[in-house]
């Protein structure tokens, strides 16, 4: 009985862990920490654009995880 359980909660939580959506979010998230960053450097970029850029990604890749997860619900 208590397995059963167990094996049931662990198929809900994967239903709405979406991985995707994850994976979306840990890439914008890196990608505006480390790659925005040596972008700009490299470019010449100043800092208040590098800034907003990574902003921008940052929102994006909220937006990307909570829309993906509403959506799997």
């Amino acid at each position: 009985m208590t397995q059963e359980l167990v094996v049931s909660n662990y198929v809900v939580t994967a239903d709405q862990i979406n991985t995707g959506a994850l994976l979306l979010g840990a890439g914008l998230a890196l990608t505006s920490m480390i790659l925005v960053p040596a972008l700009a450097m490299r470019l010449g970029l100043s800092a208040s654009v590098t800034g907003a850029l990574r902003i921008a990604l940052m929102k994006a890749s909220s937006r990307a995880a909570s829309a993906r997860a509403t959506e799997a619900r």
